[in-house]
């Protein structure tokens, strides 16, 4: 006799296909478009050419709002790691009764919608001389990879054992000589996964660099809007299944890091 039928397993496997559906239909649709002949956004495309890549790539305009947004997630990537991985530290190992707040405070970009934020940071910035900066975009794409840091870093942090760091110090080693010399290597593969996260979040990160652009200084999502709204032409395709092709990579590359990590405290 077969078992009965479990109706809630079949409609839960229905919904987790549903919204695997519902993410990649969007690059079925987007990574065609960016090989075909059409002079505008079609679907499906005609022909195939490398034409809208090529533009891409020849382009002064779009190449300089790639290096910026290069520039701005490699010193975000840094900040971040280096902020956030302090943060997670002291959170962790430290005893202060305002642990709590420091955390609410290091989640806030999560929770706080980025539209508010940035309009805030805006202000703020117009009135201090950083807005359309380098410094001010890379100090509002670091407050928001802080969260992604923290909680990378406070998973790795977490699974050390505290009393490898306390044998160090016993043996004279200050606390950061005990962290850098026990403590950071073990959770080093983590570490550099954290930067790989913030990277791509600074580098797609369209609603704050918006505001912050400046008539010169402008990312790259911020000068795919302005082209959405002027051309409509297939080199936006282009450009997003590059980002695609990236995103991809550095979270393989994360996994990879992460995995090892892994292996590292299992061996250990």
């Amino acid at each position: 006799m077969k078992p009965p039928v479990d109706r809630g397993s079949l409609a839960l496997g229905a919904y987790v296909y549903a919204v695997l559906a519902f993410i990649i239909v969007p690059l079925v649709i987007v990574i065609p478009m960016s090989f075909s002949q059409n002079e505008y956004l079609a679907f499906p495309p005609s022909g195939f050419t490398l034409k809208w890549y090529s533009e891409y790539f020849d382009s002064r305009q779009w190449r300089a709002a790639t290096w910026l947004s290069v520039q701005v997630a490699l010193l975000t990537a840094l900040f971040a790691s280096v902020i956030g991985t302090a943060a997670t530290y002291a959170m962790i190992r430290g005893r202060s009764r305002l642990v709590t707040v420091f955390q609410i405070l290091l989640i806030g970009p999560i929770i706080v919608p980025h539209i508010a934020l940035a309009v805030g940071l805006y202000l703020f910035f117009q009135t201090i001389g950083l807005s359309g900066t380098i410094p001010g975009f890379v100090l509002a794409h670091t407050v928001l990879t802080l969260p992604f840091v923290v909680f990378t870093m406070a998973a790795a942090l977490g699974k050390v054992d505290a009393s490898l760091e306390a044998a160090a110090m016993s043996c004279g080693a200050t606390r950061f000589q005990a962290f850098r010399l026990v403590t950071l290597p073990l959770v080093l593969p983590s570490l550099a996964s954290s930067a790989l996260f913030a990277f791509i979040i600074s580098f797609d990160e369209p609603v704050v660099s918006f505001f912050l652009s400046g008539v010169r200084q402008k990312t790259l999502p911020r000068r795919m809007f302005e082209d959405i709204e002027q051309n409509l032409t297939p080199v936006i395709p282009a450009i997003a299944t590059l980002l695609i092709v990236l995103s991809i990579l550095i979270l393989l590359g994360a996994h990879v890091l992460r995995s090892r990590s892994v292996n590292q405290q299992r061996t250990r």
